[in-house]
Order: structure tokens, then C-alpha cells, then sequence
């Protein structure tokens, strides 16, 4: 089977659109469909449903999708495997990052990453951290840089590379401001703004109201941070933030606050790269 159908392939069931996987390989979306349309003829079935715009794979396609990703893997390492039998840091190399990470703690390693390995190209996925995880597990991302999860999964190795403190907060002229000692019992008053319940920092916030057998109020959930912040610095809910972020459109409440911890993962059974080895050992450097 050729790759590039198999590719072509992956990206649509995946993307569940034939023009969203034509932009993500960089192709025309009649490109993508010759290259579905060749893969069928060569396997004799419908690999994908059409129905108006929505694009379903059949059972012959479910059937393929895990076989083809496995396929595709193999020979993306069975590549750089050879390439790496040279010695060279070069290549692509694929990682995924939470936006938080990204905007505020990789940039520099990111910089000096790539004055020191200019022949490697660096392909950035900027991921929730908890999608980061599965994308790591699947195979599509050799690292990822993401909020290290309470509960280590069995497949993958993790390393810790910065502790990041948060803090309660809310905006400058909230009811909460005027408490000399705040408690989760005055919090559990007013509405919180928080990533969402699926995410990390959000279990650990829930934990310990729950500890306290308090109500949590979640008046709206978002992943990205400087919205949260921007909606707590407008008084619409206090939130947890860490304290890189915090800045004078915000009061921080005199409450004990958490902290997590960052760092990088990658797959247990899969052997990195000199490009991801490379990168690992500048991230521990910092």
C-alpha cells in the first residue's frame, strides 16, 4: 500500500473532513480524494461514507484506521531509525504543548533549540494537555511538553521540568477582596471560572472542595488562560492561575494556593530520536 494514500487516509478519518485533511497535508482537497479514491480501488470497498457534509468511515474503514496508523508509524521510525544511525541531530521533530506552556515557558528553550540544531524542523502541535497524552499514546507526537497528570500512565515515561505554583485569585473590586482571611467556604459563595472539569488543574481545585464537602459554582469553563484571566480581571468569577500570569488587573486572595507540575512525555515502547533525545536533555538543562 502506498503511504501517501495510507496518509491520506489517516488524515481524513481523523479530521472527519476531506477539505480539513487536505490543509493539514498541505494539499488540494481533489488530491486527498485521488489518493482515497486509489486506496479503495486497491482494497475493493468504500472506505469512508459521504453523506452532505459529513464524511463517516464505513466498517471496512474502522477496520483499516488502527492498522494504517500502526503502518505509518512503523515506517516513520523505520526512517528515522536509519537517519540516526548517522549520528546527526536533523530531521523533524514532532511535539505537542498545552498554550499555557507554549506562550510562557518553552519559548527560550525553543530558541536555543533551534540556533544549536538548525538541520532539524521542529512541528509544533499546540494541544490540551490531556489530548497531548492520548496523541502521545497514539503515536502522532514523539514528546509532548504538557501538566503532568496525577496518575502516571503505565505507557509512558514522564520527566518534571517545572514546578508551577497557582494562586486563588479574582478582580481588583471583587467581594472577596474585602475578606481578611478567605476560605473555600467564602469561594463556594461565588461563581468560578475554570479550565474544564476534564482537565488536571480543575481535579485538583474540585478535590478539595469536595474535601470540604463544599459546592464548586462553575460559571464558565475555558482551556485557555489569558481568557480566564482576562474574564476574572472583568469580575465575572474568581479562578486559579498560575502565578507567571498573575499582574496588577488581578487581586490574589490570601489562601493557600497548589501547584503542579510540568513536564515532558514520551512513549515507553518507542525509541526517541537524536532530535527528541536532544531536546529532552535541553529541557532538563533549564
Amino acid at each position: 500500500m502506498d503511504t501517501q494514500n495510507l496518509k491520506a487516509f489517516r488524515a481524513v478519518a481523523e479530521q472527519a473532513s476531506f477539505s480539513a485533511a487536505a490543509q493539514q497535508l498541505h494539499l488540494t482537497q481533489p488530491a486527498v480524494s485521488k489518493r482515497i479514491a486509489a486506496l479503495e480501488q486497491q482494497l475493493g470497498c468504500r472506505l469512508f461514507d459521504r453523506i452532505g457534509r459529513r464524511t463517516a468511515l464505513t466498517e471496512a474503514g474502522r477496520a483499516l484506521l488502527p492498522r494504517a496508523q500502526h503502518i505509518l508509524r512503523e515506517v516513520a521510525d523505520t526512517r528515522r531509525l536509519i537517519a540516526d544511525l548517522a549520528g546527526s541531530v536533523s530531521g523533524r521533530l514532532h511535539l505537542a504543548t498545552s498554550h499555557h506552556i507554549g506562550l510562557h515557558r518553552l519559548p527560550a528553550v525553543l530558541r536555543r533549540f533551534a540556533r544549536r540544531y538548525p538541520a532539524v524542523t521542529l512541528d509544533l502541535d499546540f494541544l490540551d494537555s490531556e489530548k497531548a497524552y492520548d496523541a502521545v499514546l497514539q503515536g502522532q507526537v514523539e514528546l509532548a511538553v504538557v501538566t503532568l497528570g496525577p496518575d502516571a500512565e503505565s505507557a509512558l515515561l514522564s520527566h518534571t521540568i517545572w514546578s508551577d505554583p497557582l494562586a486563588f485569585v479574582c478582580a481588583t473590586d471583587h467581594p472577596l477582596r474585602l475578606c481578611e482571611a478567605v476560605t473555600l467556604a467564602d469561594l463556594s459563595r461565588y461563581p468560578a471560572i475554570l479550565p474544564e472539569a476534564a482537565t488536571y488543574t480543575t481535579a485538583l481545585v474540585k478535590s478539595l472542595f469536595d474535601a470540604q464537602q463544599l459546592p464548586l459554582r462553575l460559571s464558565m469553563a475555558t482551556n485557555y488562560l489569558e481568557t480566564i484571566k482576562m474574564m476574572v480581571s472583568i469580575g465575572l468569577g474568581w479562578s486559579v492561575l498560575p502565578t507567571t500570569i498573575i499582574d496588577g488587573q488581578l487581586t490574589t486572595l490570601d489562601l493557600a494556593g497548589l501547584t503542579r507540575q510540568l513536564g515532558c512525555i514520551y512513549h515507553r515502547e518507542r525509541s526517541l530520536s537524536n532530535a527528541a533525545t536532544a531536546f529532552l536533555r535541553l529541557l532538563k538543562e533549564t
